[in-house]
């Protein structure tokens, strides 16, 4: 079978669409930026690479470095995927790939707290708020893009093209995860004796199968570069072994340090959302790390008040109403089912009356004291975020919806295939990060990309500007670290004391 065969068959259900239309925010915001304003478009920088002129030397030397194995690398992809690709190992990594996000790790998170398995929810917390900070971090620190389409076509579902590529939040993910997971497996068949050997060694072969497959499908997609990958599945080592290296000391610290604790992790995590670097292009790395930075504070505090205060004893430790013994009735059954669901139930309703009305009302009381103190000193700016000083007030349909519509399901779930030609002829054009912005940039297939105005068969493409507002920031902080407090704390001790209990045993 041809490789342009396997690609039709593949993708016969997959949406082809100018990647260009996600790319919401200009490249460059000229207003930070006046001294490229008096120059022409022929002059410099505009001739060079206007990352070269945007980012700081050190910053745009390592981004050279990196955009050039970026060019080596994808030709070597496009030439895998030509060996290799096969409609059903499309669909196979494609869909595997959701394996490896944070918020396929996130939905489980609650339910941990929900059910009594604390450690285990705060240990994956602050892994995975580890793991994307630092992948985020660096995505937006350095700039690099994703491997070139064409000639690499990438499969990809939602809107992770439009981050940039070095290095793989995936990569760092499954690997961390996977080496979380196996931490309490091997002390389950090890030291507890609890699973059997068989089970200890099935375990170990699905969780590598896990991490292979959402790694080298980064690489079969051709949203990753070979460095990506390497640099991801690095750091996710080295981010489990410093959970485990520091877990016990940290815990203590939280469990004995008193007041302490929140005098120090809430400034720390404030400062980790205000440093957290400044990318050329509007990224969404940034709001990921602003969530789990969040949420990682919201369970520190948890864990730190619970103790203090004395609530882990008499609240957490209680246990769900059911037969104590190994013998369960299929009515004994049922009804623990029926009370398990109806904390999910509740747990999940509680959220998110949180979330519209947490949301609600700090963007209609934070803009007014943003103006304020504007009035006094200087705030600190983001870049693509709108100062309050210039919006009166912030419209309902901001970031962070306090529940996903219906009408976004379909772009959340979205397949999309980036490749050399779309279905309809023309030239998919990419966000591809590395070219000019202003003068014909050649693509890798030997076609033109005519930078900031992008044309298709219908002329320019429209791109729809996505606003940014200053109290988006701190409201996803507040937000976010309120949906911890209440997964690890306030609605365990809640089903505490409608007698419906914690743990399942």
């Amino acid at each position: 079978m041809s490789t342009q065969t396997s690609n039709t068959h593949a993708l016969s259900s997959v949406t082809f669409h100018d990647e260009h239309v996600h790319n919401k925010i200009p490249i460059l915001d000229k207003l930070e930026h006046p001294q490229l304003e008096k120059q022409g478009p022929t002059d410099p920088p505009y001739v060079e690479d206007v990352y070269e002129t945007v980012l700081p030397r050190w910053r745009a030397t390592i981004r050279g470095r990196i955009l050039s194995s970026v060019k080596r690398e994808s030709r070597v992809l496009a030439r895998m995927q030509e060996c290799i690709r096969h409609p059903w190992l499309d669909l196979y990594f494609l869909y595997s790939s959701t394996l490896g996000t944070h918020t396929f790790f996130m939905i489980g998170l609650p339910l941990t707290f929900f059910f009594g398995y604390e450690e285990l929810g705060r240990g994956l917390v602050i892994v995975l708020a580890s793991g994307v900070y630092v992948v985020s971090f660096l995505k937006d620190l350095i700039c690099s893009p994703r491997p070139f389409a064409p000639p690499v076509t990438r499969l990809t579902i939602g809107a992770h093209h439009l981050e940039y590529g070095f290095p793989s939040t995936h990569s760092t993910n499954s690997v961390s995860m996977a080496l979380f997971i196996y931490g309490y497996v091997r002390n389950a068949y090890i030291q507890s004796d609890a699973i059997s050997s068989s089970i200890y060694y099935g375990s170990c072969a699905i969780l590598m199968i896990y991490a292979v497959t959402v790694v080298f499908g980064r690489l079969y997609t051709g949203m990753h570069s070979f460095t990506d990958c390497t640099v991801g599945v690095f750091l996710g080592v080295v981010i489990w072994g410093a959970y485990v290296i520091m877990k016990e000391a940290f815990g203590n610290w939280l469990a004995t340090a008193h007041w302490i604790v929140p005098l120090t992790m809430i400034p720390i995590c404030l400062l980790l959302v205000h440093y957290h670097p400044h990318p050329v292009d509007d990224c969404p790395c940034f709001e990921d790390a602003i969530a789990f930075v969040s949420v990682f504070l919201g369970i520190a505090l948890c864990r730190w008040h619970s103790v203090y205060f004395g609530i882990d004893e008499r609240f957490l430790n209680s246990v769900m109403p059911g037969p104590q013994g190994a013998v369960w009735t299929w009515q004994d059954t049922t009804s623990w089912w029926a009370l398990a669901c109806a904390k999910v139930t509740v747990g999940i309703l509680v959220i998110f009356v949180w979330r519209i009305f947490a949301k609600s009302l700090l963007h209609l009381v934070l803009p007014p004291i943003f103006r304020l103190l504007a009035s006094s000193f200087d705030l600190p700016h983001r870049r693509f975020y709108t100062p309050a000083t210039d919006y009166q007030r912030m419209p309902i349909e901001s970031s962070l919806r306090p529940i996903p519509s219906v009408i976004d399901l379909p772009h959340v779930l979205e397949v999309s295939a980036i490749s050399e030609r779309s279905a309809l002829g023309r030239t998919s054009e990419v966000k591809r990060r590395g070219i000019k912005l202003h003068g014909s940039s050649p693509l890798a297939n030997g076609e033109y990309s005519s930078g900031s105005e992008l044309e298709n068969s219908n002329g320019p493409s429209q791109r729809k500007e996505v606003k940014h507002y200053d109290a988006d920031v701190l409201t996803k902080v507040v937000v976010y670290a309120g949906i911890a407090i209440l997964s690890g704390e306030g609605l365990p001790v809640l089903f505490a004391l409608l007698g419906w209990g914690v743990k399942p045993l």
